[in-house]
């Protein structure tokens, strides 16, 4: 009889991480926006998961008005669509404006149609009372029809500014990582899965 002990278990390959685009949806003047984005951006770097792909709209040169779709992209049009469709994921960072979403973030995101499909995007929202919160109510719906899927959990900041010193680092970081680590954690698997799902079947 053999005394010769079973082999351990090989340990499963590191999976593949998915790429993350960051997208700073505010382009005002003295905009809080990079401040939270910054903050975000640190922590999802922790984020051993994803490559991140920082998209600022405040620094896009997008055009005034919106081309025919059957018209051929410019070159800077070309190179940002093929940004948004090599991201598996999204998150956005915005703030609100009278009640709702920035409108250069919504030129943004109706710039494209296809690049979004079939992928998940999370939020992180903030400003006064409400935290930003209607602006990510009504980025849901923009989302939806660009067959994108919401992630339930974000993360949000009333009166965002009082939750920062003048460093750019949050005051209670560990309530607001918490909900970032959710929300990341949540991406990651929605990220994975519809990755896998488009490899395996072509969205239409």
């Amino acid at each position: 009889m053999s005394t010769t002990p079973p082999a351990a278990p090989s340990s499963p390959s590191s999976p593949k991480p998915y790429r993350l685009a960051v997208i700073i949806g505010s382009t005002r003047d003295g905009r809080f926006g990079p401040t939270v984005g910054q903050w975000f951006t640190a922590l999802a770097e922790q984020h051993a998961a994803a490559e991140l792909d920082v998209i600022d709209v405040a620094g896009l040169e997008l055009p005034a008005c919106h081309p025919d779709w059957g018209t051929e992209r410019t070159p800077a049009l070309a190179e940002l669509a093929a940004r948004i469709e090599a991201a598996d994921a999204y998150v956005v960072v915005t703030p609100e404006y009278n009640h709702s979403y920035p409108a250069h973030l919504k030129h943004f995101i109706d710039l494209h149609r296809t690049e979004w499909n079939a992928k998940p995007v999370g939020f992180v929202s903030y400003g006064g009372v409400s935290g930003g919160l209607r602006a990510v109510e009504h980025l849901r719906q923009v989302f939806a029809e660009v067959h994108c899927v919401t992630i339930r959990d974000g993360v949000s900041f009333h009166q965002a500014w009082d939750h920062f010193g003048e460093d750019g680092k949050a005051h209670d970081p560990q309530g607001a990582a918490g909900a970032a680590k959710t929300m990341l954690d949540q991406l990651d698997w929605w990220a994975r899965t519809l990755r896998a799902g488009r490899a395996e079947r072509p969205y239409n």
